[in-house]
């Protein structure tokens, strides 16, 4: 099959949450010689972002929207094996700490994005969601990491990236890690008002902002 046959399945697998075509499809890709992380991304990322829309149009409920995830979770994983298994050696160009912020327990988009930017040979380090800021700088500080990012999916939890870059700013450390900020209602209007580095609208813009930052 072609790639755009690959693509046209993968966003199918997304909207019908069947975890086991998905990682059908993607094993068959890699076989055909398709590149795994572009599939991810032009295929299940796009079918994820469709069933997101679907979901808060009230077309799609929360279980569907919960089979998606398991779906994309089993995809990234085969995903994340296919590129150990061929540049695990290979430089790491940095380290990231991701999380969801306090109050937001929403963490779909959250995992495309720590699977793709895995792909640019970045260590992402993700803590989970509904994680305080104060945890988030620990845990950068711990690392020694390059980049810290954050995600929100919900108005009233944007609010938590601004109290990261004010903690980072109090503890003389917002020089120290660049930070990208993301998830549905966040903006680029809002990015530069908090004083994050880079905003990523999607999983795709996330990654070219993250190669940008690590320059």
């Amino acid at each position: 099959m072609t790639k755009e046959e690959y693509i046209e399945i993968a966003i199918d697998t997304m909207k019908k949450g069947d975890a086991d075509a998905a990682a059908a499809n993607m094993n068959n890709a890699i076989a055909d010689g398709i590149d795994p992380a572009e599939l991810l991304s032009e295929g299940y990322s796009a079918g994820i972002r469709e069933v997101g829309d679907l979901f808060g149009k009230g077309r799609m409920f929360l279980p569907e929207l919960m089979l998606a995830a398991d779906a994309m979770k089993a995809v990234s994983a085969i995903v994340e094996d296919e590129i150990a298994k061929k540049g695990g050696t290979s430089e790491k160009k940095g380290v990231m700490v991701l999380a969801t912020v306090q109050g937001d327990v929403h963490d779909i988009g959250k995992g495309i994005v720590a699977s793709l930017i895995k792909t640019q040979g970045v260590e992402v380090v993700d803590l989970g969601r509904d994680v305080p800021a104060a945890a988030i700088v620990d845990k950068a500080v711990e690392l020694n990491a390059d980049l810290i990012g954050t995600s929100a999916l919900l108005t009233t939890t944007m609010g938590e990236m601004k109290v990261l870059e004010d903690l980072l700013k109090e503890k003389g450390l917002k020089d120290r890690f660049k930070t990208l900020v993301g998830g549905a209602p966040v903006t680029e209007r809002f990015a530069k008002r908090i004083g994050a580095d880079a905003y990523g609208e999607d999983a795709s813009q996330a990654v070219s902002e993250v190669v940008r930052l690590l320059g």
